[in-house]
């Protein structure tokens, strides 16, 4: 069992039963899941997609999908069906590792790091982040980028308001800004 998973069956569920004074243990809210995922332009390269591919499998644990467009958007010569992105669903223990990694190694990594902005609340409790380099995860060699590549990490809890979804965030070590 993750070390992030016993925290959130130890502590976590009783700090939050406590501070919201919730009458039934299924009403506290937990982490669902965690998708990670990248946009890569359409006119870059082949290897663009196996290489993204490779360093979100590198990063998760599992085999990401490639993400295919489902509209026409002339614009950016974009077709249905064209790839867009790359992108994995974690949950579980697979999910709990993910995020244990994140907060304690890769969050100090990243340069001029001032805590994650709480902006990135969607209204029904799931949080939004980016991360504009890759390389700050230590499963990536840097060295073996040849493309520039960024992520997005949403983290979806069954929380029914967004302070329900910061304190289960908070209390998960999550390092938010003042």
């Amino acid at each position: 069992m993750p070390d992030m998973m016993k925290k959130y069956n130890d502590e976590v569920r009783a700090a939050l039963q406590q501070k919201m004074g919730y009458k039934n243990v299924m009403q506290i809210p937990s982490l669902r899941k965690i998708v990670i995922s990248t946009g890569i332009k359409s006119s870059a390269e082949r290897d663009a997609f196996a290489e993204a591919k490779k360093h979100l499998m590198a990063l998760a644990g599992q085999a990401p999908v490639i993400t295919k467009a489902r509209k026409n958007v002339s614009n950016f010569k974009l077709r249905v069906g064209m790839p867009v992105g790359v992108m994995v669903t974690l949950r579980g223990a697979r999910m709990y590792e993910f995020l244990d990694r994140f907060v304690h190694n890769t969050c100090p990594r990243i340069r001029d790091f001032r805590g994650i902005p709480r902006k990135g609340f969607d209204g029904k409790g799931n949080f939004n982040m980016g991360i504009g380099d890759v390389s700050v995860f230590t499963e990536v060699d840097a060295d073996k980028l040849k493309y520039p590549l960024g992520i997005n990490i949403t983290m979806v809890t069954n929380a029914k308001t967004n302070e329900e979804a910061f304190e289960l965030l908070k209390l998960m070590e999550i390092p938010f800004a003042e």
